[in-house]
């Protein structure tokens, strides 16, 4: 995927991180070398509304809006949201939903963004040590460890899923 441009669209409701988690996308992408453009719509309301953010990132990046039905990656954060945000999936994309990551393996609920994150970031030819750095940048220092351990959960969670399929 080095060549071209890579589709995430991050989708979810307001307040759960959408944002948050599509600017450390975004930094760890520029960290790694990356053209990176972004582009975020908000719901009616500012907490519990939908938000979704498209980032794309590649050698060069002409536009911030992942047209309908090519995201390459798809990751939500709130279960009513799967459903609604599917279609902007391409054939073949990769769905990353809410339930990937077991809430019970997670130290604080509202880390789920960053744990997410993780499983996305096995699929990504970035560094993990990128995102590690936009974790750290993005988040004060009192949460750092507890989202470097969201992170290696969702991580972990990727690698143990693609294991299975072989």
């Amino acid at each position: 995927m080095s060549g071209r441009v890579t589709n995430v669209i991050l989708a979810g409701l307001g307040g759960q991180g959408v944002i948050k988690a599509s600017d450390i996308l975004c930094d760890a992408a520029v960290r790694a070398g990356h053209d990176v453009k972004k582009a975020e719509v908000h719901g009616m309301s500012q907490r519990g509304g939908s938000v979704t953010s498209d980032v794309r990132f590649g050698p060069r990046v002409l536009s911030p809006m992942v047209p309908r039905g090519e995201a390459d990656f798809l990751l939500v954060l709130a279960p009513s949201e799967v459903d609604v945000t599917r279609p902007l999936l391409r054939a073949g994309g990769v769905l990353i939903p809410p339930d990937f990551v077991p809430e019970g393996a997670l130290s604080n609920r509202r880390s789920l963004n960053v744990a997410l994150l993780g499983a996305l970031s096995a699929h990504l030819a970035i560094p993990e040590t990128a995102f590690l750095a936009a974790v750290k940048a993005a988040l004060p220092e009192r949460l750092h460890a507890v989202n470097e351990q969201a992170f290696a959960t969702g991580r972990a969670r990727a690698a143990e899923t693609a294991a299975g399929r072989r």
